[in-house]
Order: structure tokens, then C-alpha cells, then sequence
């Protein structure tokens, strides 16, 4: 009798950390540099989904600063990111930290 129950709670984990997932696929956020010259999308997932520049900070001149720039906005982009996953994966866990889940926490 306790092994059903505890499979139905497995499953009902399952579905509920699945669900998450795929909402946090479709969540985007923004990480942003140099006053919002540069922008990142970011899904929850972790994954870069574009750049926009503003022209004014493309100088061929000073490639460096376009690369800090959009360093900092990937880096801005993936911390929200994450702050959103483990909210959202928190409230299905209880903010335990679960071995196998991909990494999240």
C-alpha cells in the first residue's frame, strides 16, 4: 500500500517539475549593459536566445568595450534566468535541492 502511495507522489512530482520546465522554456527575460544599450534574451532554461545592440556602442575602434558590454548583459541575462528557476522550481520542491534535477538551484 505505501509503495502506490509513494509512487503517486513521485508521478504527481514528475508532472508538476515537468510542467515547470516547460513554462520556464517559455518565460524569456532580459539582461541588460551600458544603460540598456546592449540587450540579452534570456528563457528560463538558460538559454541565450538573441542580442540587440544599440549602434551607437558597435566602434570599431574599441571592440573591447562591445565585448565587456555584451559579457555583462549575457551574464545579467543568465542570473535573472536563474533567479526565475529557482523560484519556480523552489515552489514545486519546497526549495529542496533534489539530485537529478537538472541544475537549477
Amino acid at each position: 500500500m505505501q509503495k502506490q502511495i509513494l509512487k503517486q507522489m513521485q508521478k504527481k512530482l514528475q508532472d508538476s517539475l515537468q510542467k515547470v520546465q516547460e513554462e520556464l522554456e517559455a518565460q524569456v527575460v532580459e539582461g541588460t549593459a551600458g544603460g540598456g544599450s546592449v540587450r540579452v534574451k534570456v528563457n528560463g532554461q538558460r538559454e541565450v536566445l538573441g542580442i540587440q545592440l544599440d549602434r551607437s556602442v558597435v566602434d570599431p575602434e574599441n571592440v573591447e568595450l562591445l565585448e565587456d558590454l555584451v559579457l555583462t548583459a549575457i551574464k545579467d541575462g543568465l542570473d535573472k534566468a536563474g533567479a526565475l528557476a529557482n523560484q519556480k522550481m523552489g515552489a514545486v520542491t519546497g526549495g529542496l535541492n533534489i539530485p537529478g534535477l537538472p541544475n537549477l538551484f
